[in-house]
């Protein structure tokens, strides 16, 4: 299958993905590979390059942490637990 630019479409499994994400990974150098859960898509996996081209065709001159930020924000109390672990 192909999209509407011409891109080679590939549609897994969620089971095929977890078995072989490397058929996947190879698969989206040809285009977006579609995974799919009880028969519809529900996650695209996409080349880093591409995900960066159509970050910047959606954002502009706009960084993804601008375009992610939150009006009022800063007036939300956050304090998270610290982890156990390394300091």
């Amino acid at each position: 299958m192909t999209d509407r630019n011409g891109r080679v479409v590939t549609t897994l499994s969620a089971r095929e993905f977890e078995q072989d994400t490397n058929r996947a990974k190879k698969a989206a150098h040809n285009g977006p590979v579609y995974i799919a859960t009880r028969g519809r898509p529900t996650h695209v996996l996409l080349t880093f390059a591409e995900y960066c081209r159509l970050a910047e065709l959606r954002l502009g001159s706009q960084t993804l942490a601008d375009a992610l930020a939150m009006p009022g924000a800063e007036d939300i109390e956050f304090d998270p637990p610290r982890l156990g672990g390394r300091s």
